[in-house]
């Protein structure tokens, strides 16, 4: 990261409306226009780490707060949403500097962390510690559990110090929400 460069971590009710405009404008750009409503929905209400770069946006990621049951447990787990780089920004460390940000608030608010990863993204996690959590991956739905094959082997989980390690044997069930559920 450059001299320019600045990060903000700011929770959704701190950002005003152009930032907010912002963050979709970067979000659509770096997620070639697949990134829809119910994706925005799913990175609001938590933290934000904004990274700036002379005044623009360059990079997002969010951390919202999500209950995982795992073996009759329902763990405060910090799930990351929305990381994001601008294309020409890309390779430069500005992942990481969004990811060290959530993983701060991670470590002091929470017992787990989690997130989904595209196969773009796995490397940058991979390499901060993250982990695909090997076992089940579920959803408690509104008619009861349902298992998400699909998820499983892109969920990743990293422990902060004193968390909580789920043993690889156990199913991760997530909370429900409209749109994608994991």
């Amino acid at each position: 990261m450059s001299d320019d460069m600045r990060t903000r971590l700011a929770h959704t009710s701190q950002l005003d409306g152009g930032t907010l405009a912002a963050v979709r404008d970067l979000l659509d750009g770096a997620f070639d226009g697949d990134f829809g409503d119910e994706d925005l929905e799913h990175a609001l209400g938590g933290m934000h780490a904004l990274v700036y770069e002379d005044g623009a946006l360059v990079a997002h990621g969010s951390l919202v707060q999500r209950r995982v049951l795992h073996q009759g447990r329902a763990l405060r787990t910090g799930y990351v949403e929305a990381v994001a780089v601008r294309a020409d920004r890309r390779r430069r460390g500005l992942g990481g500097a969004v990811m060290a940000a959530l993983e701060d608030v991670i470590a002091r608010a929470y017992v787990l962390g989690a997130l989904s990863a595209s196969e773009e993204g796995a490397a940058l996690y991979e390499s901060r510690g993250w982990k695909p959590y090997p076992g089940q991956i579920g959803v408690l739905g509104p008619a009861g559990p349902e298992r998400l094959p699909e998820e499983e082997g892109s969920t990743y989980v990293w422990t902060p110090p004193g968390g909580v390690v789920p043993a690889s044997a156990g199913r991760l069930d997530f909370d429900w929400r409209d749109g994608d559920v994991v």
